[in-house]
């Protein structure tokens, strides 16, 4: 089993609050969403593993059960050009839980005129392999979002 921590801090709205019907409609894969606190911040691995794909708004590290996970900084922020976006890794680095991986403002984001809440995803998993999943109250980075199983 793995469980996926929260990389941010701010409130969970679940997947379905998420302005994008690729994530709210569970396209990628199951999970919740984080409304991020608005204040510079870096965004840490969910889970132990290797950063299978970098970019300044999203990431993905899969566990060594083979469980990706997506952490995606923002919608739409593949627009801003990894402006307001500082990469603390690199790609194929070996990451623990709690590892800061991206530094970001969340309020810069929401300036350039793009939604700063961040899709958390279980990538390839279905619906029914995730449980206690986190979909609304205040999160802390770190504090368990899902298990995977």
């Amino acid at each position: 089993m793995t469980t996926v921590t929260s990389p941010i801090a701010g409130r969970a709205v679940g997947l379905a609050a998420v302005p994008d019907p690729v994530f709210s409609g569970a396209m990628v894969g199951p999970g919740t969403a984080i409304d991020p606190v608005r204040e510079p911040s870096e965004a840490i691995a969910p889970v132990d593993g290797v950063i299978v794909s970098l970019h300044p708004h999203a990431f993905v590290v899969v566990a060594p059960e083979g469980h990706g996970v997506l952490t995606h900084l923002g919608i739409d922020t593949v627009q801003l050009n990894g402006e307001g976006f500082e990469l603390l890794v690199n790609k194929g680095d070996t990451v623990t839980r709690g590892q800061a991986i991206v530094r970001w403002d969340p309020s810069a984001v929401e300036s350039a005129g793009k939604s700063p809440v961040c899709p958390i995803v279980a990538l390839e998993a279905t619906a029914d392999a995730l449980g206690d999943l986190r979909e609304d109250g205040d999160v802390k980075a770190g504090d368990v979002l899902f298990s995977w199983q």
